[in-house]
């Protein structure tokens, strides 16, 4: 009977335990919590910024808007100037979203299901181009662009930003493409289906969650992309949305409050665009580890 009672007490014990130390505990959730209010404070204060008046964030930075303005967001959407920049930003971001899924799909694939005598070789020289930021390349990339005719147009923009978003493109999607059994491959070839028609037909809806995930990570990445821009144009009305926001800023430097509201509206389609598609990122990450 004593030895019973024990056995029984014991689970229990371990489980009151578990759940008072563990992870799943209130002060972990404060923890976490605050973390993400950290993360939060300056979106808002942005946001909350832009709609105030210059009086009100010079007598209390950190207050609430007294009485709420929407002069500030309707004076930037009315300009043509936000537009234009956000159409740039989209063009540039588009391209290179084409760009990259197209070449990062057919590079993969070439690594992931053919064999040759390169193929360790280029897929190491992919994951070294990890390890090398634009911004140690930018000088001689102002270089290679001024000698192509491309300075000052968003071709010049988009070409760099597919190359230096391939190495990520091609480490995340090989697993994808290895994954894909060979059984399914040469049932496509004794169908009669050419190698051309089973990668259009059955790899590139087989890898869609790759595909997805690179594509999101490369059209984000190009959206804010500011460095690139800077060095390559000149002409404002090519100006990108980061860029534009620099422009703006020195250009309206004593309305704060404008500013603001530039910075909110420029950092909204890049928000929810990644809110939007963060479960297939998420998605696409965990289907390259466990391929």
């Amino acid at each position: 009977m004593t030895t019973t009672t024990t056995r029984q007490a014991t689970p229990q014990k371990l489980k009151t335990s578990h759940a008072s130390g563990g992870w799943g505990s209130p002060t972990a959730y404060l923890v976490a919590f605050g973390l993400v209010g950290v993360c939060l404070a300056p979106v808002l204060y942005i946001v909350l910024g832009g709609f105030r008046t210059n009086s009100q964030i010079i007598q209390s930075a950190a207050g609430l808007p007294d009485p709420w303005q929407i002069d500030n967001y309707l004076g930037v959407l009315t300009g043509g100037i936000f537009w234009q920049q956000m159409a740039n930003s989209l063009v540039a971001g588009v391209g290179t979203t084409v760009g990259v899924v197209v070449l990062g799909l057919g590079a993969s694939y070439v690594i992931a299901r053919y064999p040759f005598k390169a193929k360790e070789a280029m897929y190491s020289l992919f994951a070294a181009g990890l390890m090398f930021p634009m911004t140690v390349a930018i000088t001689p990339l102002y270089i290679l662009v001024r000698n192509l005719g491309l300075t000052n147009t968003l071709a010049g923009i988009i070409l760099p930003q597919i190359a230096f978003a391939l190495p990520v493109t091609v480490i995340i999607l090989v697993p994808f493409l290895r994954a894909i059994p060979r059984d399914i491959e040469e049932a496509a070839s004794i169908d009669g289906a050419s190698r051309l028609g089973f990668f259009a037909r059955m790899v590139v809806p087989l890898s869609m969650p790759g595909v997805v995930t690179v594509g999101i990570l490369a059209f984000v990445a190009s959206w804010n992309s500011y460095m690139l821009p800077l060095f390559l144009l000149s002409d404002d009305a090519l100006y990108t949305l980061p860029l534009g926001v620099q422009a703006f800023a020195s250009q309206y430097s004593t309305d704060t409050a404008r500013v603001l509201a530039f910075v909110s509206l420029s950092a909204i389609p890049a928000l929810v665009f990644f809110s939007l598609f963060q479960r297939r990122i998420v998605g696409g990450l965990t289907g390259a580890v466990k391929g």
